[in-house]
């Protein structure tokens, strides 16, 4: 026997591939013979029966199946039973399998265009294009898409805590004049969009690799479009919470920076949840105050600040916020001191930064930062200029994805 290693491989696997063809081709028709040729909706035998073929594209190559194709007076229409009962669509050329195979290759690559060339290297060459318009048909089966019901709790299940953190992200779609050429320079090509995320995981699941580095061990996900309303984001976040149990946790943590939208929502939805306000976010509002104040000179804006982080991180008895009262009653004219104090004053009671990390609860949102990256990294790349549906669809996916909901989309 002659030839490389690397020819070897390819030449078995080029025969496993076939062997595997050949065996699914050989299973379907079968399956396709046993299905009667009956209208799907009435039940009724159908009329002016004849036999056809369609070609399925799959992960181990085309298959071609045979079967029958009839009329049904009751629908007055064509009908094809086996299309039907295996969820195909009129002209559907792709397995369900190599459907979510490629949608996943489309949400975990940078482009279209990257899911094809990968998808040529395992031998299923297909065009960006269709996988294009894959992720489309998709995404519009996510609007009927109902998931099944979580299993019910085990008998004697844990106490858990359950943490959401909830943040938005901005990201490029075509402008009103997207496309136009050389002009001037107000023409609106790019717009700017926020997308409002969230995540869902319980404080117990929180873990760390063998560098120390922190990790989640399972979470949930959620994106919406830009423009979504935020009542119903609201809705979005709260449904997605009692799926992950928060009706059973013993404590609810809500983290988040200080957009203002946010804060509505939680105390729309989870009033009665231990709230916190992220404490980077904080310290970047001190800071900024120290810079204000101190504009001439990083040293004493550091030396001032210093003493306020320490405050703020560990003491429980608020005294960051008397002492910027203080500053208040010596400059009551300037506005920024104004300003940073009435931040710090709305938020007098989402600082307790070190009661939450006695108990092992989060006092940041670097959790929902890293998966603000992690969309980003798909739907903000360099040369990304969204359609408002050609985003939703995308996100759509990168959602199920993330969630382990996809398969759910072939029910």
């Amino acid at each position: 026997m002659s030839g490389s290693l690397l020819e070897m491989e390819k030449e078995v696997l080029e025969e496993g591939r076939e062997w595997t063809r050949r065996r699914l081709e050989e299973r379907l028709q079968k399956a396709a013979d046993a299905i009667p040729a009956v209208c799907e909706r009435s039940g009724l035998v159908l009329k002016r029966q004849q036999r056809t073929s369609f070609t399925l594209t799959t992960v181990t190559g085309p298959v071609r199946i045979e079967a029958i194709r009839g009329y049904s007076s009751k629908s007055a229409s064509w009908h094809c039973p086996v299309r039907e009962q295996w969820g195909l669509a009129k002209w559907a050329r792709l397995s369900p399998e190599f459907e979510q195979r490629l949608a996943h290759t489309a949400a975990a690559t940078g482009s279209f265009e990257k899911a094809a060339e990968l998808s040529r290297r395992w031998d299923s060459a297909i065009s960006d294009d269709a996988i294009h318009a894959l992720v489309q048909r998709i995404a519009e089966r996510n609007e009927v898409v109902n998931l099944p019901a979580p299993p019910p709790p085990k008998a004697h299940e844990p106490a858990f805590s359950l943490v959401i953190m909830i943040d938005g992200w901005m990201v490029r779609q075509r402008g009103a004049h997207w496309g136009h050429g050389p002009g001037p320079p107000a023409l609106e090509r790019v717009d700017w969009k926020e997308v409002k995320s969230a995540i869902v995981y319980r404080l117990e699941d929180r873990a760390a690799n063998a560098s120390g580095r922190g990790m989640l061990i399972e979470k949930n996900v959620l994106a919406v479009p830009p423009d979504t309303d935020v009542v119903d984001l609201g809705a979005a976040i709260h449904a997605l919470a009692m799926r992950s149990g928060m009706a059973r946790a013993k404590e609810v943590f809500v983290v988040a920076d200080g957009a203002i939208w946010i804060w509505n929502l939680i105390e729309d939805r989870f009033a009665q949840a231990t709230k916190t306000l992220d404490f980077y976010h904080g310290s970047e509002h001190l800071w900024s105050l120290a810079h204000h104040l101190y504009p001439q000179s990083k040293e004493q804006a550091a030396a001032w600040v210093s003493p306020l982080l320490h405050q703020l991180r560990h003491n429980p008895d608020h005294c960051l916020i008397d002492t910027l009262e203080e500053l208040l009653a010596t400059n009551p004219a300037d506005p920024a001191v104004n300003r940073e104090v009435t931040y710090f004053q709305n938020h007098r009671d989402h600082l307790n930064y070190a009661n939450l990390a006695a108990r092992n609860a989060p006092i940041g949102s670097g959790s929902m930062e890293s998966t603000c990256s992690q969309f980003q990294n798909r739907l903000k790349r360099r040369g990304q200029f969204w359609s408002p549906s050609g985003l939703a669809h995308m996100l759509a996916v990168d959602v199920a994805c993330k969630n382990d909901t996809l398969h759910f989309f072939w029910n």
